[in-house]
């Protein structure tokens, strides 16, 4: 099922994304963590994608369990740089084998190790390229894309920003899901903006809960978020006082403030960055909903 489908249906929901372990001896305790929040019962569940499709395979083999074996509406990322169209209606063949209807479309960065080579000729350089190949050859996947509140690292301005996400859109994205953000203004703001640009599709809150202050500051070097100085404050206060478990508990609270005061402004739902971190999902989520 598409989840904009789901969407559409006015029910607000919660929803996740997992990322693939880094090796195969970890795949026991990631399911074990995939069935314990599946109990939440998110609208659905969405799995990261290597730089240049280096985890593509492992990707591939756990969206189809999380969809087959844990009853998850799935949704799988998917790059393009560095690809070809062949390489990625491949994927998406292999994805519909497996019974996944759902795709979030990304431009994404080739590995540092130099695994992918930049030089191959591709006309899949933008996230709007792959978006227009996914619905031109597979109209009946779902699209999700990407938004940034606070203007991706790379964009000329807020305003070229803006009109690349409603490129997106406009090419047959169904919605777009946000960066993490940890001032809920950014993205009323964004919104706002996004509106007045002639957006009219759903734009989903991602919300991360901060558990560690190292984890969080090499998070926001990479996507151009900021964190807000009052909250850095006690994070850092957390820290000197009680360490590590401190500060995940002053994180979680923070997205979880986050998250109730978007779902009562109205937001269609909030999408949870888990870390792969059950306990923290679990304290972050629980009683949001009805």
């Amino acid at each position: 099922m598409r989840i904009i489908d789901s969407i559409s249906q006015n029910k607000q929901f919660i929803s996740f994304e997992f990322f693939p372990p880094k090796t195969r001896e970890d795949w026991p305790s990631f399911f074990l963590t995939v069935q314990r929040l599946a109990r939440l019962k998110p609208l659905f569940a969405s799995v990261t994608y290597g730089a240049g499709g280096s985890t593509n395979a492992d990707s591939l083999e756990i969206v189809s369990r999380l969809q087959n074996n844990y009853g998850l509406e799935t949704m799988a990322h998917l790059t393009c740089i560095g690809s070809t169209p062949d390489e990625i209606s491949l994927f998406l063949n292999e994805l519909a084998a497996a019974g996944v209807g759902n795709v979030l479309a990304l431009r994404g960065d080739l590995p540092l190790d130099g695994s992918v080579n930049a030089s191959i000729p591709s006309p899949l350089q933008h996230a709007s390229d792959l978006v227009t190949l996914i619905r031109t050859s597979f109209p009946a996947l779902g699209i999700g894309v990407a938004g940034y509140p606070e203007v991706h690292p790379e964009a000329a301005s807020p305003q070229a920003d803006l009109s690349f996400l409603k490129l997106k859109l406009d090419s047959g994205a169904d919605f777009a899901i946000t960066q993490l953000f940890f001032d809920n203004s950014l993205y009323h703001a964004f919104v706002k903006r996004a509106r007045e640009a002639g957006i009219t599709k759903p734009i989903i809150p991602g919300i991360l809960p901060v558990v560690s202050l190292k984890v969080i500051r090499r998070i926001v070097s990479l996507c151009g978020a900021s964190i807000p100085a009052e909250f850095l404050a006690e994070l850092e206060k957390a820290d000197q006082a009680g360490g590590a478990a401190a500060v995940q508990r002053v994180g979680v609270a923070h997205a979880r403030r986050q998250a109730q005061e978007l779902l009562e402004a109205g937001v269609p739902g909030v999408h949870i960055y888990t870390l792969n971190r059950a306990e923290v999902v679990v304290d972050l989520v629980e009683g949001l909903l009805p």
